[in-house]
């Protein structure tokens, strides 16, 4: 189901502590008990300690740091009028932080900024770096990093005006781990928590284990949301060695109708403890509702056995059915709220890895091509068919065919050429007006992290759409697909002369929601003259480049705490292509006829000799 704003928990002790921190705990209980709390009282349970608050500095006395504690939207703090003022709050003892969200006032936001933490308030290290911000309210989640401290602030780089920084809110979200345990304990709170594909940074495996989850198993609480895929998994690290005798799900609407409860010694290797019965299997597959009516369930899974392990998930096999309308059915992916484990062991040491940074060293070729050659050089390139290798995408108008007259060398250079000929290239996929190429290198040369670049000529027109891109290599798994598999324009142009554009596509922020940007090229540049287009993408970001000049830049930091999952960490493979009209290009020129996103006056163009984009070389280096 699609994610909602979400909200985090801790412990009641906590509560008390934790000055600006917007909470809601589980009430106490006894050990088999389970609490359960909802949106409207976790939202009335903002609890403040101005004092706790302090700063660089401040415009005046009303405008002190408290002010960013005191849960009054209408009060704020402004500091001193200096790009490194900064704001820092103490949050009485170390948490594990989920997220941090900052409500700007109006125009003094931070351009660039980081946010810290802290053990002792002298020591911090940076779990998230904005280095273009716009203001308004920036929610910054910390999955999958580990954010552990007693102290959170927020240092300035850059205003954005030349006031000091304003701040109406600022509220750290997190709670307290599950120490180890020789009583019977939920040793799942706040712990890590892992999965596979999820939906988006609000709904990432961390919030299975938050301590919170809406009594009517409704609404957009803190949960963790699967992409649409029934082979999908959450777990928690439980820190040591336990003995498991009970595990409970508070799943949202779209809960599993058949899953496997595993445990782990290493995270990788696993044993199931408990699956459910052929008849309850039977009986939550019959629970078809419409999702509007559709509430979620408790389950209380009590082991057969007291199972041993570190590592506890819950592994999907079947996922619920809603009427789409009736009596058609839809499945969306798993949605939990909670994930806890019972038991005894444990530790409150879990911690997530440390994310790859860059090994560093000198880039050397590893791939190139100049086409010199008096043919495509297929030992380095895959020719891509529709129908064959393909089928239709976006809503394009080309059929991609294997013929000299589309792809071909010639003056030392790859020509991709579009032809136009009505009705005369049948394929499996229906017949087309119009041929153009398409190259790959998949299943020759697959690669991660590098610097990849291209020396380019492209053609201007409404709708003609060349690309130099990269996609995951494991697009046709039916367990990642698209956009699960990752992919990264290097350059897109949709037959603008002035400008072309960068993207990054993946679970959270795929087609019209990529994380893009435009590039103009600078004194009266066009994108029919030879320009370079690259990327250097390494474990921790992308740069994209024009000319050698960075035009994006993305870090891998940035886009799991605001957007969602990083899944640039395995092989891509090039891509080349002459496309025709389809989504992007319509989305621009609004042009519906003749063809979706190609007017006549770009058709003709074809019909009268053809549109061909040019590509001198193609290089990757690798370190």
């Amino acid at each position: 189901m699609p994610s909602r704003t979400t909200l985090a928990a801790t412990t009641a002790a906590l509560l008390a502590l934790a000055a600006p921190m917007a909470f809601a705990a589980p009430a106490p209980r006894a050990a088999a008990q389970a609490a359960a709390w909802d949106t409207d009282r976790a939202a009335a349970a903002y609890t403040s300690d101005p004092g706790s608050v302090t700063a660089s500095g401040s415009e005046s006395d009303a405008t002190g740091p408290g002010a960013a504690a005191d849960g009054d939207g209408t009060t704020h703090w402004t500091g001193n009028a200096a790009d490194d003022a900064w704001i820092s709050v103490d949050l009485g003892s170390a948490i594990r932080i989920s997220q941090v969200i900052l409500d700007w006032d109006e125009a003094a936001y931070g351009k660039k900024y980081v946010l810290e933490v802290s053990g002792n308030g002298t020591d911090w290290t940076t779990f998230y770096t904005e280095d273009d911000g716009t203001g308004g309210s920036v929610t910054a989640h910390t999955y999958p990093q580990e954010v552990t401290g007693r102290y959170v602030r927020m240092r300035g780089i850059q205003r954005a005006t030349a006031t000091g920084y304003s701040l109406s809110s600022f509220k750290v979200y997190g709670g307290e781990p599950a120490p180890a345990s020789t009583t019977r304990a939920n040793l799942a709170l706040n712990h890590p928590a892992y999965g596979d594909l999820y939906q988006d940074a609000g709904s990432s495996p961390a919030f299975v284990t938050d301590g919170g989850w809406p009594a009517d198993l409704k609404g957009g609480a803190s949960r963790w949301s699967s992409d649409w895929n029934a082979n999908r998994w959450v777990g928690v690290d439980l820190g040591a060695t336990s003995t498991i005798d009970s595990v409970d799900l508070y799943w949202e609407a779209a809960y599993g109708v058949d899953y496997r409860i595993q445990v782990s010694d290493d995270n990788r290797t696993w044993r199931t403890v408990y699956q459910p019965s052929a008849d309850e299997v039977a009986a939550r597959r019959a629970d078809v509702q419409a999702p509007g009516d559709a509430a979620g369930r408790h389950d209380t899974v009590t082991l057969p056995t007291p199972a041993t392990g570190r590592y506890v998930r819950m592994l999907g096999v079947e996922r619920r059915s809603f009427y789409n309308p009736a009596p058609s059915t839809a499945q969306f992916g798993y949605s939990l709220y909670e994930f806890q484990v019972w038991g005894t062991g444990g530790s409150a040491d879990a911690a997530y890895p440390a994310l790859p940074k860059d090994p560093g060293g000198a880039y050397s070729t590893t791939f190139y091509d100049d086409f010199t050659g008096s043919d495509l050089d297929r030992s380095k390139w895959r020719v891509v068919r529709t129908g064959t290798e393909m089928g239709p995408v976006n809503g394009e108008s080309q059929a991609y065919v294997d013929s000299p007259d589309n792809i071909r060398t010639e003056n030392g250079s790859l020509v991709l050429e579009s032809k136009y000929c009505k009705g005369c290239t049948p394929t499996p996929n229906g017949t087309f007006d119009f041929t153009s190429g398409r190259v790959d290198t998949n299943t020759k040369f697959d690669f991660t992290y590098g610097k990849v670049s291209a020396r380019m000529k492209l053609p201007v027109g409404d709708g003609y759409w060349p690309a130099f891109w990269l996609l995951g290599s494991n697009v046709d798994d039916p367990d990642v697909s698209w956009p699960g598999s990752g992919e990264t324009d290097i350059m897109e142009n949709i037959g603008y002369g002035d400008w072309t554009s960068s993207a990054l596509h993946g679970p959270g922020y795929s087609a019209d929601g990529n994380i893009g940007k435009q590039q103009t090229y600078p004194d009266g540049g066009r994108a029919d003259a030879w320009h370079t287009y690259g990327v250097e993408w390494t474990p921790e970001g992308m740069t994209f480049t024009v000319d050698e000049q960075a035009v994006q830049t993305t870090s891998r930091q940035k886009l799991e705490s605001t957007r969602g999952q990083w899944v640039f960490d395995h092989n891509q493979y090039l891509i080349l292509n002459l496309a025709l009209g389809g989504a992007y290009p319509a989305g621009w020129n609004k042009v519906t006829e003749p063809y979706w996103g190609l007017p006549q006056s770009s058709v003709d163009r074809i019909a009268q000799g053809g549109i061909k984009a040019e590509i001198d070389w193609v290089r990757v280096e690798q370190k």
